[in-house]
């Protein structure tokens, strides 16, 4: 059985501001993450050495960020705070640290908007704590496929696709704002009809919004092991537009909201300071 190594640390700061015009701030109670994505570039943005290196399998805890937070949102101004911008806030370890929680919770009573991102269902254990303050959530799963053989190449750790879909029509089913992030998207992986079908499928019985990403080629997927190195080369012939002009009009027809992530409007330097 394959185990991560846990590090706690003291932090002197919980939340950092975002480059990004809708996200004010964001908050990453843990860093490094077990899911593992081949395809997350997070880790070459982490300060820490040991977890950037060790990817997956060495995960730092701070574990005093929700006294450090108490004391920043009495003098922090507003806004929409995007949990989990690094890594995922509700991966495994929080059911055990329960950091994600509690600074929510003090997030919601200071009238901050928390924006949430996850692949874990584990969200579901804070629906309760979610829904006191639901105008003022919006949570948003990742869903890249439905392919369970694909799921688990590139995302070999996180909970199944089919887990994270039951998990956003729980969510919407108790009135939050849903949205689901189908990225990345990667040429003869997930680029297919059928995943697109699935996902706007999805998207018109949960009242989800569309957020669409390409993948980010980055330094370490070029190196002889990484897993998607044999697709670099289909990545930089890929016709984005052509393939984000159907998913469009896809969606459009079944009446569902997509938008592509990050674009212009977003530079690639507000990119790295959000994350």
């Amino acid at each position: 059985m394959v185990r991560a190594r846990v590090l706690e640390t003291n932090v002197y700061k919980a939340l950092s501001r975002s480059g990004l015009p809708d996200i004010d701030y964001a908050l990453n109670p843990y860093i490094g993450c077990w899911h593992s994505c081949t395809y997350c570039y997070a880790r070459i943005y982490v300060r820490n050495s040991v977890v950037s290196r060790n990817w997956g399998s060495v995960i730092l805890v701070k574990k005093n960020i929700v006294e450090v937070l108490s004391r920043e949102v009495k003098r922090l101004k507003l806004g929409a705070v995007g949990v989990g911008t690094i890594t995922d806030a509700y991966q495994p370890l929080e059911a055990i640290y329960g950091l994600t929680r509690r600074s929510i919770d003090v997030l919601l009573k200071e009238g901050f908007q928390v924006s949430i991102q996850t692949k874990n269902p584990l969200i579901l254990r804070d629906l309760d704590l979610l829904e006191k303050h639901r105008d003022h959530v919006d949570i948003g799963l990742t869903i890249t496929t439905f392919n369970p053989r694909v799921a688990e190449f590139i995302e070999p750790r996180a909970p199944p696709p089919k887990a994270r879909a039951s998990a956003l029509r729980k969510a919407s089913e108790r009135g939050f704002k849903t949205w689901i992030f189908y990225g990345p998207v990667i040429p003869s992986l997930n680029d297919d009809d059928s995943t697109i079908d699935e996902i706007i499928e999805l998207a018109k019985d949960t009242g989800s919004k569309i957020f669409i990403d390409r993948l980010h080629v980055k330094s370490f997927m070029y190196m002889p092991n990484h897993p998607l190195n044999e697709l670099i080369s289909l990545t930089r012939k890929y016709e984005w537009r052509s393939f984000l002009t159907k998913v469009m009009n896809k969606c459009l027809k079944a009446g569902v909201k997509c938008v592509e992530a990050f674009t212009k409007t977003y530079s690639q330097r507000a990119l790295e300071e959000f994350i």
